[in-house]
């Protein structure tokens, strides 16, 4: 299962998204810090939940980190998120 698939289907448990995009963006950051030949190691997340309602920034941004779990957060270089109810 890729990196791409783990993000979704833990993203996808955790929290019901009506909106998830999950984006492998390895390949536009060849040459800069944390690159890796083949990439999975830079991400885009767009994900829309019911679950953020009322949440501040980084109480969203903890939760998807928490969802994901330290396993493979450790294993990606740069996590971007966006993050919206």
């Amino acid at each position: 299962m890729t990196v791409t698939d783990q993000i979704t289907r833990k993203l996808q448990s955790a929290f019901a998204p009506h909106e998830l995009e999950v984006v492998d963006d390895s390949e536009s950051h060849r040459g800069h810090s944390g690159f890796q030949e083949g990439g999975e190691s830079h991400f885009n997340v767009r994900i829309r939940a019911e679950a953020f309602k009322g949440q501040s920034r980084i109480a969203r941004h903890r939760a998807v980190h928490a969802a994901l779990g330290k396993e493979l957060v450790g294993r990606i270089h740069a996590l971007a998120l966006d993050i919206d109810s």
